[in-house]
């Protein structure tokens, strides 16, 4: 018997992950954003989340099991942020009720569940690390908060089950995308390497020194499918991180490494991408013409802003993911590996150069 998935945001670094993973295990996808492109083994879906009425034609005949809801668009406050977002997920919800099919909504939403909105992040009384599942919420207003209780509502109402999950900075590939450090890094290291500048660690003393760890899409993808095939895993949330923890001052030379390049010694100043990358664009587009590369607008690869706020939280960030742990879980990949997996398939794909 065929299952059927419909995830929510499939264009972007995790859904697009999530729909190749269910692929995989033998799933009818549909894959919904506002223009869902083509992936292997998907059916499109074209509607905007902002608007019920393209969501209930787009959705007409389509009747999923399971949704996985993986997407978020970023507001200048977070009282703007808490307001769309949340409505986007009441929006679907509130469509796919009346075909009374649906078994199980993954969420997923990240660290920030832990470490506060943009606005107040890394900032206040925190919880301790590594961070875990029943340390609850802020006393904050997040928008991830207000997503969940949308699903919390929904579930009640509808008898869905439902699962939460809470990655760390991600791994992975996606063009245009708010919150991608794999590929930022992968773009200032050929960047420096074309042009003979110092690849500098960006950011603060503390993320250098600490121990910290990521997520890659793939790990996610594997925990998303396993919560919603798992009796023991409804109605839960759940942190997803790789398995491994390490210190940049370790994965910055691994990195630089990989590229050919040699890492400059970090001497406690902070020098943000921001600040780094702020006249890269004609650069990062020579590049892309000489090399004949597949996108040479930078600001659809590169997201300077959201690694700088990773690189430069002034807190250890570890998460503890021992519960999935103990409810059947293994997935495990470890995180030099996984960036390197990424910056072959950045080459394979021809986003940066093949040397």
């Amino acid at each position: 018997m065929t299952k059927t998935a419909l995830v929510v945001g499939v264009t972007g670094i995790q859904g697009s992950a999530a729909a190749e993973k269910l692929v995989s295990q033998g799933y009818e996808v549909y894959g919904l954003a506002r223009h869902p492109g083509d992936q292997d083994g998907v059916t499109p879906v074209a509607a905007d989340l902002l608007k019920p009425e393209t969501l209930e034609k787009a959705l007409d005949g389509i009747a999923p099991e399971t949704v996985f809801l993986t997407t978020w668009l970023r507001q200048e406050t977070e009282e703007e942020n808490i307001r769309v977002n949340s409505a986007m997920v009441k929006n679907i919800l509130d469509v796919l009720r009346v075909k009374k099919s649906v078994r199980h909504v993954a969420l997923v939403t990240g660290l920030k569940h832990y470490l506060g909105p943009f606005e107040a992040y890394g900032k206040g009384e925190l919880p301790k690390t590594p961070f875990r599942e029943n340390q609850g919420r802020l006393d904050v207003k997040n928008f991830y908060y207000a997503q969940e209780d949308e699903v919390f509502a929904a579930a009640k109402t509808d008898g869905f089950t439902w699962s939460i999950h809470r990655p760390h900075t991600i791994i992975g590939k996606a063009l245009g995308n708010a919150m991608n450090m794999g590929q930022t890094l992968a773009v200032y290291a050929t960047i420096c390497k074309e042009t003979g500048r110092p690849f500098r660690f960006p950011g603060s003393k503390v993320q250098w020194e600490s121990l910290t760890d990521m997520t890659d899409t793939r790990q996610l993808a594997g925990q998303l499918v396993w919560a919603a095939e798992t009796p023991a895993a409804e109605n839960e949330d759940f942190n997803v991180v790789n398995g491994d923890v390490f210190r940049w001052n370790w994965m910055w030379h691994r990195i630089a490494d990989w590229f050919g390049i040699e890492a400059e010694e970090f001497d406690g100043v902070e020098r943000p991408l921001e600040e780094q990358m702020v006249e890269d664009a004609e650069i990062w587009a020579q590049i892309a013409d000489r090399h004949g590369l597949a996108e040479r607008d930078l600001t659809r690869l590169a997201s300077p802003w959201h690694t700088d706020a990773d690189l430069g939280r002034p807190i250890e960030v570890v998460t503890d993911m021992s519960k999935s742990r103990r409810l059947g879980f293994t997935g495990y990949i470890a995180t030099d590996e996984a960036f390197f997996d990424l910056f072959e398939k950045l080459r394979t794909d021809r986003i940066i150069p093949n040397s």
